[in-house]
């Protein structure tokens, strides 16, 4: 029961990873709050956790809207952003600006908009957790879109946990996990993905659950701030 009694609110917190991170939450004693952009994903994600959970909607690119999310809900002890739509590999020949301002709004601009939003109303031993990707030190081919916004995503978690401090700013970065965000894949390709990874050095590929306990190691630690955490079966050894 560690968390007895705080509230954590889950950017993205409907599905995948994030939905496991809320249900982590849950078993600690601790009170999620999904939000989505999808009301009925949020009633979906609310009838599979247990009562006390509760959840709302934002619209990511409605100003307004991000902004209700620091007085909906009260108080606010950890803030965890997981959002993103279904990853889509591109090539070079395919980025354009419309396609690269599309990967960036909700993964990188969404993370901003929420932090702008709601740190200010966080407390002093309140902490923020975003998710980057392990593409963004091993990239493949199609990764270019991937792995800048996961760089991105590291820079700005240390950029924050100096000038947010004693917010304390981290990130997980996962490698490939079995979840709703290689859905746009073919299904052979996905399996394909999945079976590589029984070349870890883990012999198998990640599990959302796997996952969710370094948020929640990022939000129950209260020394480090401005680290990426990598969950990624060893990918970057591999």
């Amino acid at each position: 029961m560690e968390l007895a009694g705080q509230h954590i609110m889950i950017v993205g917190g409907t599905s995948g990873i994030g939905l496991a991170v809320a249900s982590a939450v849950a078993e600690r004693g601790g009170s999620p709050i999904v939000i989505s952009r999808r009301r009925s994903s949020v009633d979906r994600a609310l009838a599979a956790l247990p009562d006390g959970a509760r959840g709302g909607v934002v619209d990511l690119r409605d100003p307004a809207s991000v902004a209700s999310l620091a007085t909906a809900f009260g108080p606010i002890d950890h803030l965890v952003y997981t959002a993103g739509e279904a990853l889509e590999l591109v090539p070079v020949a395919g980025m354009t600006a419309e396609v690269v301002h599309g990967f960036f709004d909700t993964r990188f601009v969404g993370a901003v908009s929420v932090v702008r939003a709601v740190a200010p109303v966080m407390h002093p031993g309140a902490s923020i957790t975003l998710t980057s990707g392990s593409a963004a030190e091993r990239p493949g081919a199609g990764w270019g879109l991937g792995a800048s916004v996961c760089g991105a995503m590291n820079s700005l978690t240390r950029a924050l946990a100096v000038e947010l401090a004693p917010l304390r700013v981290n990130a997980v970065s996962p490698g490939v996990v079995r979840s709703p965000l290689w859905a746009n894949l073919t299904e052979e390709d996905r399996e394909g993905m999945y079976e590589a990874g029984r070349t870890l050095p883990v012999g198998r590929v990640g599990e959302v659950e796997d996952v969710a306990l370094a948020y929640i190691y990022a939000i129950e630690q209260e020394y480090g701030t401005g680290a990426i955490l990598s969950v990624d079966g060893g990918t970057a050894l591999a």
